[in-house]
């Protein structure tokens, strides 16, 4: 049997996937975590499959097993019209809603990000595992990028950082590039000697891929003690972040107007110093109106946000949704 007056909301990112079951009183009355969600290495349906027992979990805890009102379901890899689509088709066709909406995850920063009256103008940019940015503006005009890597033109997040923590490593201790305490610190994190090591150990997984990641955090470390290779790289992910922030607001023409440039993801939600402080000032120089504020709610808070609105929720329901994850 279906509980009414409820919503789904799903926020899915590269590394984990949160689902919350939200009353349009604001209440949240049952939660889950799991993987990530990536369709293009496991394809649409088994990606999709990852949210079945997260929201059977989630429904369970509210006693019931659906379906509810709606789902908002703000996912990873969702950047492409036609993979839209393909998610939409695929998660209206498993019954958990009577309607459905599906977006890419950085509108769920957005919305988490900016005001629950009035209109909601704004950019948001992610940097988490990867990096992406999205505006908008009046009338719902909207700024997005594609977001496919490299082939799309993007540098930074988690996982390119740590690529090029990498990369400046190998070189710096082979002597093909500059010195660097990146050359220590990296194979010092797993127990090993020299970059010679760590790299034989990621070829062969004896390190598995996904520990990867651990090596970003290393990476502001030793920037923050003073090597140049590291800064330079930190630097640069500040200038990435900030371009996507103006050329945003530009094609919003926002640029002249105060507006929320919200920022989020789990590398700019950490609030490095040199990274952080680099972001205010290169926005304060080429964005002069631009009103920062970084996000440290989960991003299923935008979904269920998003789930609200589409309910024409009271003021009351949104400060007890966002109690929930103060």
């Amino acid at each position: 049997m279906g509980l009414t007056g409820t919503a789904l909301a799903i926020d899915a990112g590269n590394s984990k996937t949160d689902v919350a079951l939200v009353a349009t009183d604001g209440r949240v009355l049952g939660t889950a975590r799991g993987g990530g969600f990536q369709p293009p290495v496991v394809g649409t349906g088994r990606a999709v499959d990852v949210c079945a027992p997260l929201i059977a979990a989630a429904l369970a805890q509210a006693g019931t097993t659906g379906p509810v009102d709606h789902l908002s379901a703000y996912l990873a890899n969702a950047d492409l019209p036609a993979e839209e689509a393909a998610l939409t088709a695929e998660i209206a066709g498993r019954g958990w809603a009577h309607t459905v909406t599906v977006g890419n995850d950085t509108f769920a920063l957005l919305r988490a990000g900016l005001p629950d009256a009035g209109e909601r103008v704004g950019v948001a940019v992610v940097c988490g595992a990867g990096i992406n940015a999205v505006g908008v503006g009046r009338d719902g005009a909207t700024a997005r990028f594609p977001s496919l890597g490299r082939l799309s033109g993007d540098w930074g997040g988690g996982g390119h950082l740590a690529e090029e923590a990498l990369w400046f490593a190998a070189r710096a201790e082979d002597g093909r590039g500059e010195p660097s305490d990146l050359a220590r610190a990296l194979p010092a994190h797993f127990g090993l000697a020299t970059m010679q090591e760590l790299i034989e150990a990621l070829h062969l997984r004896v390190i598995p891929d996904r520990r990867r990641l651990e090596l970003t955090p290393l990476l502001f470390g030793v920037a923050a003690a003073g090597d140049p290779v590291a800064r330079t790289l930190v630097a640069r992910q500040a200038e990435e972040v900030v371009l996507l922030a103006t050329v945003a607001l530009n094609r919003l023409d926002l640029l002249g107007e105060p507006t929320p440039v919200v920022l989020g993801g789990g590398v700019l939600a950490a609030r490095h110093p040199l990274l952080h402080d680099r972001i205010i000032q290169l926005l304060a120089e080429r964005a002069p109106k631009a009103v920062p504020r970084v996000m440290t709610a989960p991003p299923v808070l935008g979904a269920a946000l998003h789930a609200l609105d589409r309910a024409g929720a009271g003021a009351a329901a949104y400060q007890r949704l966002r109690a929930t994850w103060a």
